[in-house]
């Protein structure tokens, strides 16, 4: 089993080619669609380069994997589906998503029973791509939709763990729970083997150290800042709590997760002939219609 990363430095975000190079079966996890909020433009250049692995390789794709429905980037995963005819794939609980976020964005077309996505993956789920096995494991927390993919010796955690010096991803999204995921890195991933790799969702630098996408679960379980073996769950809790509570919004949050939890699709052409995201006013807050704060 080879794996090949792709870094998109607007996103800080990780794609991943898993493949056998003799049977040159594969899959996908975590693809990004190109996106400038300024423009409203859309571009394949991200997930361009990683089809063009695939076609140079001679690979065959089997499955695009989503970790979970992302906030911060839109998700390339159509485009691969029709130039590869592979399926897309997604944990199961994506339904719990798309029911929250359907009523934020006031969505009234959108089915919320995970129909969009070829497969949804309950936990324990085993997917075969030719030669490759992928179990599914359920690491709620970041979202209640989170799945880590376990392939061979290694796992691909999306936004639940990250390299040792950044810790976990954040909870403080709409049915986030911090108590979920110390759950899911205490009890689901952390008694895995110590060598297993794990390949993380993001990278985000820290200190301007260069990239770093690999690492083991004994290295996370020595040295995770946040989440290290001897956390215990009170402590994880309050400090994501209170940590959380001082992070911004991902830049890209509200056209991506509309995008995302109907898999990746764009919206529905109007009447004259363009697409629009729907960008609610205040999602946070409350203001009249002077733009004044009510209440």
């Amino acid at each position: 089993m080879e794996i090949q990363h792709f870094f998109d430095p607007a996103t800080s975000t990780l794609t991943y080619v898993v493949h056998d190079p003799t049977t040159r079966d594969a899959v996908l996890i975590d693809p990004v669609l190109d996106f400038d909020p300024a423009s409203g433009q859309t571009s394949t250049e991200s997930v361009g380069r990683v089809g063009a692995f695939l076609r140079a390789t001679g690979l065959r794709l089997h499955y695009v994997l989503e970790t979970h429905a992302h906030a911060d980037h839109l998700s390339g995963s159509q485009f691969l589906r029709r130039t590869f005819q592979a399926q897309v794939a997604i944990g199961a609980r994506i339904t719990e998503v798309q029911r929250t976020f359907k009523e934020v964005f006031d969505l009234p077309e959108l089915a919320i029973d995970g129909s969009q996505f070829d497969r949804l993956l309950a936990d324990g789920d085993v997917l075969r791509a030719g030669s490759l096995t992928v179990e599914a494991l359920a690491t709620p927390g970041h979202t209640p939709a989170c799945m880590t993919y376990r392939i061979g010796d290694a796992i691909f955690t999306g936004d639940a763990l990250f390299i040792e010096d950044q810790g976990t991803g954040r909870c403080d999204f709409p049915r986030g729970s911090a108590d979920d995921l110390y759950t899911s890195v205490h009890e689901r991933l952390y008694p895995l083997p110590d060598t297993t790799r794990v390949f993380v969702g993001h990278d985000y630098q820290p200190n301007g150290r260069l990239l770093r996408y690999q690492t083991t679960i004994g290295a996370e379980k020595r040295g995770n800042l946040q989440l290290a073996a001897t956390t215990s769950r009170a402590e994880f809790v309050r400090f994501r709590t209170e940590h959380d509570a001082t992070l911004t919004a991902p830049r890209l949050l509200l056209p991506s997760i509309q995008i995302n939890i109907d898999a990746g699709q764009m919206p529905a052409v109007h009447a004259n002939g363009k697409r629009y995201l729907t960008i609610p006013l205040e999602l946070f807050g409350t203001r009249d219609e002077t733009g004044a704060r009510s209440g």
